[in-house]
């Protein structure tokens, strides 16, 4: 990513990915330095720990690969907390991002959420100390506008995504100028591309805020490279000052 006239990898950064584990000997993570994890819950409610992290699915997979072609510099911690059908809980969810965060993460990625109200407290919580720590957590938006959490979150930044958006852009609807009865539930998030990458500059298939997430988080592990003193408040403002303001031409009228 280039920042002020210099071009960042995320050297030195950290990225949690939790979503569904990761297959390292794919070849679109050739020489990442990857590191796995998995988290289960017991029947009497313990987390449980383990090294398998084995993607069955496929999706976390894509998730690490996007993140690592914009910052193939940076480690990857992947936790899996998703069966092959992309089932998970809440519950796991922030047990992820308290590992995360507890790893030594400076961003981690959720390209994910659940419209559970009754346990965005406890996300929140998660959260919260994951910031305290010095992490940015950024969280897929609904697909469809909808809640979700963690990304509707204060400490968390949310990312929706739509197919319209450029390739090499991405854009944030500031709270004070699109207002929630104009905009809805996109008020205060980012919106970015959600297309897997082929080469570069060449769209393969959509797969939405997911993926519009991964190229977020790689773009703030760049940004945490090129700013070593800031804490997460900072570079999250940054962030927000390098995106574009949002337009209704592309699409969300």
């Amino acid at each position: 990513m280039r920042f002020r006239g210099q071009e960042y990898l995320g050297q030195g950064q950290t990225i949690a990915i939790i979503d569904s584990g990761v297959d390292v000997t794919d070849p679109r993570l050739k020489g990442c330095d990857i590191q796995g994890m998995s988290i289960t819950m017991s029947a009497t409610q313990h987390v449980m720990v383990s090294g398998e992290h084995g993607d069955e699915n496929g999706h976390g997979t894509e998730i690490a690969a996007a993140v690592h072609s914009m910052a193939p510099a940076a480690k990857l911690i992947c936790i899996r907390i998703m069966d092959a059908r992309l089932r998970t809980s809440a519950d796991l969810m922030a047990s992820g991002i308290e590992l995360a965060a507890r790893s030594g993460a400076r961003v981690i990625n959720l390209s994910l959420g659940t419209p559970n109200m009754g346990k965005a407290l406890l996300l929140r919580d998660c959260c919260a100390l994951a910031v305290e720590q010095g992490a940015l957590v950024l969280a897929a938006a609904h697909p469809k506008g909808e809640r979700a959490y963690p990304a509707d979150l204060p400490e968390t930044i949310g990312i929706a995504s739509h197919p319209d958006c450029p390739l090499d852009k991405f854009y944030y609807f500031a709270p004070h100028r699109f207002p929630a009865k104009q905009w809805g539930n996109l008020t205060g998030k980012f919106l970015a591309h959600g297309y897997t990458l082929l080469a570069e500059g060449q769209r393969g298939v959509y797969r939405g805020s997911g993926i519009a997430t991964a190229y977020l988080s790689a773009r703030a592990a760049c940004l945490q490279e090129a700013l070593p003193g800031e804490g997460p408040l900072e570079v999250t403002e940054i962030l927000r000052q390098t995106a574009l303001t949002p337009v209704p031409e592309i699409g969300y009228a």
